[in-house]
């Protein structure tokens, strides 16, 4: 059920260990080392309730996912899926939704890159640092996938070293008072400044749109499917391990940091792991978060200029983008597709300095709305998918959604109310006035462009047959 594949094959380079930690990576970003002050804020120590239970919805999203991916294991992953269960129109949007909401999310990274380089050399422009960064970012994508594959593993390790180091350290503070003069701090904090609870359930509400970005990326699983050497085992194990893993590094991470400090005290003196790193007394505790966080902008980047490139590859296949960037060059990679989104990352850098803040905030609140959009193809796509299956295939299935049909449509409901919660509050309530219009851009230049015609995705030639 793949619509117009071409003979250029993508190079199955990811190996299981490249495909686990890029899952892992691209879930712990810089929301985690900066972004968790602000939700912390929001829900006190109740964060920890919001981190389980979104990160048990985007478990539900990947297995969904997987179930559709160890079957039909393609470049394009989500945008294909939408393509062929639920039509063209679904495609061609969530593949343009995708690389823009990547594009514009890099360019927030690269924006990131230059201010944590500032750290130590205040004196340089910004722009040179976010320029050198896209550079650095576009060449190591060209050199193959698994050299793409390599440093993903090695920035995403980083990270997860840095995070394991503090989990470690900040329990054998809480527990034996290791860097605390002898004196365990226990967990206290987390229920003496207001209880577990301090703003109520509406705090935890309020934090729970944040909490889900935190996890935009995860899904670029999917997208390594067509370059995994074995994707039935690779694929799974990624996703098996990902709610398990999630839970570890960001609710151990903030229930160490939420132990040690007051829940009311944390953003208020700048990042959180720098604060927990100077009580456990490491002198270099800003420089050492600072790497940390600029790896993970980096590695932010370095995924998102592979998916963009990705789903234009898939695009162009499909006929709803120009078709040189359905060419790969002799590394096996789709050199085109990735040039034209470092191009449209340069744009990025000027607007950075060019357009006041205000005005990127809005353009980025796009990339909130199209990460749930994102979200929901795929579940709409799997619940297709498994409709279409006789009760013979269903069984073969070698990887099922758990619970299906429930935790589907359970999913599906939470990204709705995530929605309606983003409606109730001003300051993300833009997302749904831009999201939408991007959409409705988005089918104007569907049926303007003649993309209607170019062919009937599986779904719709299966309709037909039957009729």
């Amino acid at each position: 059920m793949q619509a117009g594949h071409s003979p250029n094959q993508l190079q199955r380079g990811l190996e299981e260990r490249h495909i686990t930690l890029m899952a892992l990576g691209s879930a712990i970003g810089v929301g985690l080392f900066l972004g968790s002050a602000s939700t912390i804020q929001l829900a006190g120590p109740g964060i920890l309730l919001a981190y389980v239970f979104c990160g048990m919805i985007i478990f539900f999203i990947m297995r969904a996912l997987g179930e559709m991916g160890i079957q039909n294991p393609i470049s394009g992953s989500f945008s294909q899926y939408a393509r062929d269960y639920l039509g063209n129109l679904a495609g061609f949007i969530t593949g343009w939704n995708y690389w823009f909401l990547w594009t514009v999310t890099c360019m927030a990274e690269l924006t990131a890159v230059a201010i944590y380089m500032g750290f130590w050399y205040p004196d340089v422009p910004r722009w040179i640092w976010a320029l050198s960064a896209l550079v650095i970012m576009m060449m190591v994508n060209f050199l193959s996938v698994k050299a793409f594959g390599e440093l993903e593993f090695w920035f995403a390790l980083i990270k997860i070293v840095a995070i394991v180091f503090m989990i470690v350290v900040g329990f054998a503070m809480i527990f034996f008072g290791f860097g605390n003069g002898g004196v365990a701090t226990g967990i206290s904090n987390l229920w003496n400044h207001g209880g577990l609870l301090p703003n109520g359930i509406t705090g935890v509400f309020m934090s729970l749109q944040m909490v889900m970005f935190a996890f935009l990326g995860v899904e670029m699983i999917g997208l390594t499917a067509g370059e995994a050497k074995n994707p039935e085992k690779t694929l799974a194990k990624a996703i098996d391990t990902v709610f398990w893993r999630i839970l570890i590094f960001y609710v151990g991470a903030l229930f160490v940091i939420m132990s040690i400090y007051p829940w009311t005290e944390i953003g208020v003196n700048g990042s959180p792991f720098v604060l927990t790193f100077d009580k456990i007394g490491i002198p270099a505790a800003a420089g050492i978060i600072n790497f940390v966080v600029l790896t993970a902008a980096l590695s932010s980047c370095n995924g998102g200029i592979f998916s963009t490139g990705r789903m234009l590859f898939n695009l162009a296949e499909n006929g709803e983008a120009p078709k040189a960037f359905a060419k790969i060059n002799k590394n096996g990679v789709p050199s085109l597709a990735i040039v034209a989104t470092a191009a449209a990352l340069v744009i990025g850098v000027l607007l950075n300095y060019l357009v006041p803040a205000k005005v990127f905030v809005w353009v980025t609140s796009i990339s909130t709305f199209g990460a749930i959009w994102t979200w929901a193809m795929i579940l709409l796509s799997q619940l297709k998918y498994r409709k279409g299956l006789t009760s013979e295939e269903q069984k073969q299935l070698k990887y099922k959604m758990p619970l299906y049909p429930f935790s589907s449509y359970f999913s599906l409901a939470f990204l709705a109310l995530v929605i309606g919660i983003m409606a109730y509050f001003p300051d993300t309530r833009v997302a749904l006035y831009v999201g939408p219009l991007w959409i409705v851009i988005l089918v104007a230049a569907y049926y303007m462009g003649g993309f209607n015609k170019k062919g009937k995705s599986s779904s719709e030639e299966v309709d037909e047959k039957a009729v």
